[in-house]
């Protein structure tokens, strides 16, 4: 029984979410033109995303020692660094990400 819940449960997911991703397919098919919400929404989200993900990083970031803010405000500091040179989010991302894994793991 709890095993056919769990088919049940997982397929009404995977129909919502394939849903929820062809919804816009569906309704903006290229007939009507994209409400001015939503190309607003596409312009600002990025950047709140980003700076919530930054909040979310650095909320637990303590000044009582080196060792506890150094390799975050380095890693952010890459992270800035990587965007401006490339301009590739992905690898700002994941070059931050390596370096403080780095800094965490061998330095500090």
């Amino acid at each position: 029984m709890a095993d056919m819940h769990t088919w049940y449960s997982i397929a009404v997911i995977a129909v919502i979410t394939a849903l929820l991703r062809f919804l816009p397919f569906i309704i903006f098919n290229g007939k009507m033109k994209t409400p001015k919400i939503v190309d607003k929404l596409s312009k600002i989200l990025p950047c709140a995303v980003m700076g919530m993900l930054v909040v979310y990083c650095l909320k637990d970031v303590s000044f009582e020692s080196t060792a506890s803010y150094l390799p975050a405000a380095v890693a952010s500091l890459t992270v800035g660094l990587l965007h401006v040179w490339r301009r590739n989010t992905l690898l700002s991302i994941i070059g931050g990400t390596l370096c403080y894994m780095a800094l965490v793991q061998f330095v500090f």
